[in-house]
């Protein structure tokens, strides 16, 4: 099979939840652990820092990969969703697997995985964890795709494991209130392996506590240390927050040699060295245009607020959601006095736009509705005035189709 031919099968043929949503989603452990060791368990052969949390986990990955590479280690990272190339999700001191390598994957472990009824995710979390082992990773940085407990990467016994925030997010699947999914985040939590909690949250405190207690694991509240103000590449004034969780994961790394100036220019070359897309990315200017993936409430709410921080005449905004959002919750969260373009993103999963116009024009957000992401953003290049500014959010497909 060549390059396309392989993700076509492997989009068509196998439980993907970001096409299909929660009906993909397995929350069960037994299918990766079994794929592993039919592989041989590649993840034991790798050290690694596992993050998970509702906002900020991609970032906060990204921002570790980065300092462990300029500290002169060969550093794996597995993240997830792509937005552009499916290879985005597995990567070695910032460069994808190769298209050879998925090839050679999935041909090789095709039979395994129509035999077994795979995921998606099950399947490329096996594939990055061979690809580390087969490379010789000195560490891998492995982002949790949803929730924590039960997710396919939660088979690793890390160094150190971060926990950036607890929010509203996937509630049908993680819970239905603050605690119960900081109870699913916790998880990751092994025995004997300090944990980073990077926000302190009144609800989720005591839940961590009481986990890292029963794994006799210390816990580390960054928020409580008096780290230097270090400065990232990363725009948006909400990455302050993500930066006193990663630097005490990497103060707290033991058997590594990372120094003050590795982290300082690892956070100032985050995008440089891992190729980060989709968090407060400038796609151009007159008009300035601006992407970000937030797409719950909380990611939203600081969004929002650092757009309060920018200079424009008027605001155009193109806001494309999936289906199971709850808008009552998200669209109070965005300014009225603003142009709105409501789209689609081209998924099963995505929501029609004419239903998103709708149901935001009881919130007073007024605009029109386009059948593509691209129709909407043309349409607010050609009215928008250079002195404008351009939005493009609401979820990573939105977003996925113009970075």
């Amino acid at each position: 099979m060549t390059y396309p031919e392989t993700l076509d099968w492997m989009f068509a043929q196998l439980p993907m939840y970001q096409q299909k949503g929660p009906t993909a989603y397995n929350g069960k452990l037994q299918g990766i652990q079994s794929f592993t060791t039919h592989l041989g368990d590649p993840h034991h052969n790798f050290r690694s820092i596992h993050v998970a949390g509702t906002n900020g986990k991609g970032s906060c990955s990204h921002m570790l990969a980065s300092i462990l590479q300029e500290a002169g280690y060969r550093v794996g990272l597995y993240t997830s969703p792509h937005l552009k190339d499916f290879r985005e999700r597995i990567k070695i001191n910032g460069e994808m697997i190769s298209e050879e390598e998925v090839i050679r994957f999935i041909k090789e472990n095709k039979p395994y995985i129509e035999r077994n009824h795979m995921s998606f995710f099950e399947m490329t979390v096996a594939m990055a964890f061979e690809h580390f082992s087969k490379e010789r990773v000195d560490i891998a940085v492995i982002e949790v795709g949803l929730g924590g407990r039960l997710d396919s990467t939660n088979i690793i016994n890390p160094e150190v494991c971060l926990i950036t925030n607890i929010g509203m997010d996937h509630t049908d699947l993680l819970g239905d209130s603050i605690e119960k999914i900081a109870y699913e985040k916790a998880g990751i939590i092994k025995p004997y392996t300090p944990v980073v909690i990077s926000e302190k949250q009144e609800e989720t405190t005591k839940v961590f506590r009481e986990v890292a207690k029963s794994q006799q694991a210390k816990i580390i509240f960054a928020e409580d240390k008096n780290y230097k103000n270090y400065t990232t590449s990363l725009k948006g004034v909400y990455q302050n927050r993500n930066i006193k969780g990663v630097v005490a994961v990497i103060r707290t790394l033991a058997n590594f040699n990372v120094s003050e100036e590795h982290i300082s220019q690892g956070l100032a070359k985050v995008v440089e060295n891992t190729g980060l897309l989709g968090r407060w990315q400038i796609l151009g200017e007159g008009p300035r245009i601006i992407a970000d993936t937030a797409h719950n409430s909380e990611g939203l709410n600081l969004v929002i607020e650092q757009l309060s921080h920018e200079i424009y005449d008027e605001l155009w905004i193109v806001l494309g959601f999936v289906k199971e959002k709850d808008l009552d919750q998200l669209l109070p969260l965005f300014p009225k006095e603003a142009h709105y373009l409501f789209c689609r993103p081209d998924i099963p999963r995505g929501m029609d736009a004419e239903v998103l116009k709708s149901k935001a024009g009881e919130y007073g957000l007024k605009g029109a509705f386009y059948h593509s992401v691209s129709n909407a953003l043309k349409t607010a290049k050609k009215e928008a005035k250079k002195t404008d500014l351009i939005f493009v959010g609401g979820s990573n497909f939105t977003v996925a189709e113009v970075v």
